[in-house]
This record gives C-alpha cells, sequence and structure tokens, in this order.
C-alpha cells in the first residue's frame, strides 16, 4: 500500500520498536493461555515476536511464524538459529493464503497485523480455517487515530508536503480502533465466545531527539523523507518535537497509545 513502510527492506531495524511493543505480546500470550505440547501460528510475526517468546518459554510448544515479508521471515529466523529455539520456524506467507492444513494450529496470535492485510476478513477467516475445533485465537489492532499520538504527528507533519496516495497510512492502521468493529469483523469471520477490550502501551524515550532518532534509524518513514527535498526534513523534525512537547515528563517523552485485544474460540 502507497505511504505504508517497506516492510521487508525495514525488517533489520524495525527490533528498535521491539522494547516498546514488548507489553503488547505479553498481553496476547495472557490471552492464548497456551499448553505445552500445542501448536501455535504467529501471522504476520515481523521479526519474530511473540512467536520467539512463546517458544523461549515454552520449550515443547511447536511454534511457526509466518509473515509477507521476506525480509521480516529471514530476521526472524536468524534469531531463532543464534539462539538455538529448535521449536520455532518462519516462513514467508501472507495471511489470506495460509499455506496450512484445516485444524492445524491450538492457538493462532496475530500482533498488529490484521488491520494491515490486503483483506482483514480473509485473513481471518484463513487464521480461523487452520485453528483447532476449541482453539483459540488473540489478535491486537492499534486503536483509532485520535488514541495515537505518534502516528498522528507524523501525518500532520507531512499531510501539507505530501500527496494523500504517500502519506502515512494512519487512516489503515486506525481502522479497527474501535472495538466494537473488532468485534463483528471476528465474529463475521466465524470465531466464537468474541471479547474485546481497550488497552494501553506507552513509549519510553529519554528525549524527544531519542524518539526522533529511532524514527529515522528504524526507517519507518524512509518513503516519506525520500519524497521530500532534504532541506524539508528539519522542518518535519521542528513540527514534530513541537507537538510531543506536551508527553515530556521530567524531560523523558512518555507517550501512551491505546490499543484493542480481541479473542475468541473456534466453535467445536
Amino acid at each position: 500500500m502507497a505511504g505504508e513502510p517497506d516492510w521487508g527492506a525495514v525488517a533489520e531495524k524495525f527490533d528498535l520498536w521491539l522494547p516498546h511493543l514488548a507489553p503488547v505480546g505479553e498481553a496476547l500470550i495472557e490471552k492464548l493461555q497456551v499448553e505445552s505440547g500445542q501448536r501455535v501460528l504467529d501471522v504476520a510475526c515481523g521479526t519474530g515476536e511473540p512467536a520467539l517468546t512463546l517458544a523461549r518459554r515454552w520449550p515443547n510448544l511447536e511454534v511457526e511464524g509466518v509473515d509477507a515479508a521476506e525480509g521480516m521471515v529471514r530476521a526472524a529466523q536468524t534469531k531463532a538459529e543464534k539462539e538455538g529455539l529448535s521449536n520455532v520456524h518462519f516462513r514467508v506467507m501472507p495471511a489470506e493464503r495460509l499455506d496450512f492444513e484445516e485444524e492445524t494450529f491450538h492457538r493462532v496470535v496475530c500482533r498488529f497485523g490484521v488491520m494491515l492485510f490486503q483483506d482483514s476478513l480473509k485473513g481471518l477467516k484463513e487464521m480461523l480455517r487452520v485453528l483447532k475445533p476449541g482453539g483459540r485465537v488473540a489478535v491486537a489492532v492499534w486503536g483509532n487515530a485520535d488514541s495515537l499520538p505518534s502516528f498522528r504527528w507524523h501525518h500532520q507533519a507531512f499531510e501539507s508536503r505530501l500527496p494523500k496516495e504517500q502519506l502515512p497510512p494512519l487512516d489503515k492502521v486506525a481502522s479497527l480502533g474501535d472495538p466494537v468493529a473488532l468485534h463483528q469483523l471476528m465474529t463475521q469471520a466465524g470465531f466464537q465466545d468474541v471479547e474485546v477490550e481497550n488497552r494501553q502501551v506507552e513509549y519510553h524515550f529519554d528525549s524527544i531527539d531519542h524518539y526522533w532518532n529511532t524514527v529515522e534509524a528504524s526507517q519507518v518513514l524512509a518513503q516519506q523523507f525520500q519524497a521530500l527535498p532534504k532541506d524539508q526534513l528539519q522542518q518535519i523534525r521542528d513540527e514534530v518535537t513541537l507537538m510531543a512537547q506536551e508527553y515530556l515528563v521530567d524531560g523523558r517523552l512518555v507517550v501512551p497509545h491505546r490499543y484493542v485485544v480481541g479473542w475468541g474460540m473456534k466453535d467445536g
């Protein structure tokens, strides 16, 4: 999608965000209620989370991670091999076309992927298809746009400088931010006993400069930066710095972001 990061290209640098996102993985693991000996699928696994955490914590689990971006899968598999984790494997695979037999997994998890699928409903239906009867699913999606300060900063800073199709995809990112919308979509996909709840995760940085340096180093806005004349990049940084001021706490930047967790079962 235009404006969205090239996930394959940014894979090696995306781990700069993992410490900030770790609590979301923990929330999903809590809802999964995994048991030793089960098979677990992590859809849109990125550079390996929460699949790697699951594999470390439960050595008797059999964990598969899939992502549509080859670079992400390569980064995840490299981590697993370096750690000697033999119970987790990663494959290139889009959520809408999962190359697994029906009823393969006891648990399916997806952290911040569903809203970015090419077809969110089809992806959820595929997740249901590969889930065993009585199996559990847990997904996390970002909240609505008003609850995502850093996403808004970037969108606003570029809005007057780039055509709409080149802007960071805030609408897509926040498309399932209403818990009712996620509940309806999971129910439409066929999941039973669906529950959803709002949660909050905070980004913590030593300073606004630390935050912005992370944004630049992770290259999540590489497409937008490359589309602008270099003399405008400092203006972008200055504008974001101004918008971030209200989130300074004793000189540190603490930015709350809302997300929605949804979980449910496959009938049977």
